[in-house]
């Protein structure tokens, strides 16, 4: 019952996934958590200084210092308790520092300046100076318990199950210390406090300052100890940034390089159209795949968007992405050998260079040493051709390649693979399946990925994971997952946050990033500069 009334009073996101969105430097997300809050907190300041320009200004600080501590919050379902905290702290140090400074200078601010101008209308409806010294005159009357109550109360529209969710109260024991309350106050200040009360609500305005004052703030980071200094974090959000942004490009750079090298290994105008066609249909489809799923996780969040059957439609898509790359890629690898022994019998003219033929050295490379039999080396820099071998070594490079520790290729297998399709212990690719498997469709124990499919799910698009999962979209697991839209036997709470291991992966992701943004663009790279070296010819036809 306490999930569902705290979902019927919390629309949106939960908080475990505002926090994740805001440590990654989301000032939007953390601009809902004020939306969320801003009244609970601007509230309880004002129950304990009696002055609205002093508890917003109160209640603004320790958002602020939130944003900036949000690295330490151990525990993200309880943001609302910590945020409390935080509060009580700064309303605390106010109560000291007005007591060593008796004379008060908020009164002889300009309220009209500190105002936003596209918030004229409800500002201009604000109590005066002397509304609000009565207001307070007939507050102060009542003991804090029941004065808390009170204000919440009556700023959340008359709310009990608003008033009973943000003071983790049961709805009796709001209506108890309202009866009480309202007793205490004097009859002839009643109507007056209702209406004030209702009118000193924070909005908008409110919100644009705790998010204009973030502006010159740098993004939340987690701390690394007590002894790290600024430099040091913001070298790092620096270095974070850079690399998430070079992983998030690196399947553009692989396409760019892997068509130029495809590009240099053709012969005929033929081969060229069909290197481009394809490249280009590879890419399309990756393409519509993610928009589609950018699309479900839209009309998933909508209010009256049905969240279940579109994240089951979110895994069927996935799906079809996994077996539409597999078929593509297995027809690539035919076609092309097929096409090339045809261009052999159309045009043989173009073929009669010494390194066209089947048998030159310039087609690969073979290492003299070896290992149990094996090549410590063997890549392949020429257009395969129909019923040629695939590459098979220690380090293993070509249209299929199969590696004793590492295979690079468009089907790529060894304990460290990076391919169209994938497999092996630790992957990356189109679709990669690994024990760690990385890549747009990442399936593994631990799969990470544009989507995710594994034991643990990390997904930025969807994650199913038979544990736990995690994704800022569709989050999809038999026990714990962590998103907007999630389903599993825990959802969004303190004990989901801990089988997703949130902070984990928080400390480790970038790291993740990295690993996967050299495996895709340095082998790419290298394999380029080679083919071009050893294999471009002008095409003719």
């Amino acid at each position: 019952m306490k999930t569902k009334k705290y979902r019927s009073i919390v629309e949106g996101p939960g908080d475990a996934a505002l926090v994740a969105a805001s440590l990654g430097g989301d000032r939007q997300a953390f601009g809902k958590i004020v939306t969320r809050y801003q009244r609970l907190l601007c509230s309880l300041a004002y129950s304990s200084l009696g002055n609205l320009s002093e508890s917003e200004d109160v209640a603004q600080e320790a958002f602020v210092e939130a944003w900036n501590k949000l690295g330490n919050l151990q525990e993200p379902e309880k943001l609302k308790a910590w945020l409390c905290g935080i509060l009580r702290f700064k309303v605390s140090h106010h109560h000291r520092r007005e007591a060593r400074q008796p004379v008060r200078h908020a009164g002889e601010l300009d309220e009209a300046d500190a105002l936003e101008s596209n918030d004229q209308t409800i500002e201009d409806v604000v109590m005066k100076e002397e509304e609000q010294t009565l207001l307070w005159q007939a507050l102060e009357t009542v003991p804090e318990t029941y004065r808390e109550t009170l204000v919440l109360y009556y700023r959340e529209q008359r709310s009990i199950a608003h008033v009973a969710y943000e003071l983790d109260l049961s709805e009796d024991a709001v209506k108890q210390r309202l009866s009480r309350g309202r007793k205490l106050l004097q009859k002839k200040m009643m109507s007056f406090v209702e209406n004030a009360l209702a009118k000193s609500a924070p909005g908008h305005a409110f919100t644009a300052s705790v998010l204009g004052a973030l502006a010159t703030v740098a993004p939340p980071a987690k701390a690394a100890g007590a002894g790290m200094t600024a430099a040091k974090v913001g070298s790092t959000f620096k270095w974070a940034t850079i690399i998430t942004f070079v992983a998030t490009i690196s399947g553009l750079i692989s396409s760019f390089f892997a068509l130029r090298a495809n590009l240099d290994q053709s012969r005929t105008k033929r081969e060229r159209r069909a290197v481009i066609r394809v490249t280009l249909t590879f890419i399309a489809v990756a393409l519509v795949f993610v928009a589609a799923m950018f699309g479900l996780r839209y009309l998933a969040l909508q209010p009256d968007g049905n969240a279940r059957l579109l994240a089951i439609f979110s895994q069927i898509l996935v799906l079809s992405f996994v077996a539409g790359y597999g078929f593509m890629t297995a027809r690539l690898l035919k076609n092309m050998r097929a096409l090339r022994s045809a261009e052999r019998l159309r045009r043989p003219d173009l073929f009669t260079s010494p390194d066209d033929q089947p048998r030159s050295k310039k087609r690969e490379y073979i290492s003299r040493f070896s290992f149990l039999g094996f090549p410590l080396v063997h890549a392949k820099f020429a257009m395969a051709e129909v019923g040629e071998k695939p590459a098979v070594a220690w380090i293993a490079l070509g249209d299929r390649a199969y590696g004793l520790l590492f295979a690079w290729g468009g089907f790529a297998v060894a304990p460290i693979s990076v391919g169209i399709i994938s497999c092996g212990l630790l992957t990356v690719g189109a679709v990669g399946f690994g024990l760690v498997g990385m890549g747009t469709v990442g399936v593994g124990l631990l799969a990470m990925g544009a989507s995710a499919i594994g034991y643990k799910a990390y997904g930025s698009l969807s994650a199913m994971g038979w544990e736990s999962a995690f994704s800022p979209a569709f989050s999809i697991a038999k026990e714990a997952a962590i998103g907007p839209v999630a389903f599993a036997g825990e959802v969004n709470n303190e004990l989901a946050a801990s089988i997703v291991n949130l902070s984990t992966v928080n400390q480790s992701y970038v790291w993740f990033l990295a690993i996967m943004a050299f495996l895709v663009i340095v082998p790419v790279v290298w394999y380029a500069r080679t083919v071009r070296k050893k294999m471009q010819k002008p095409s003719a036809d």
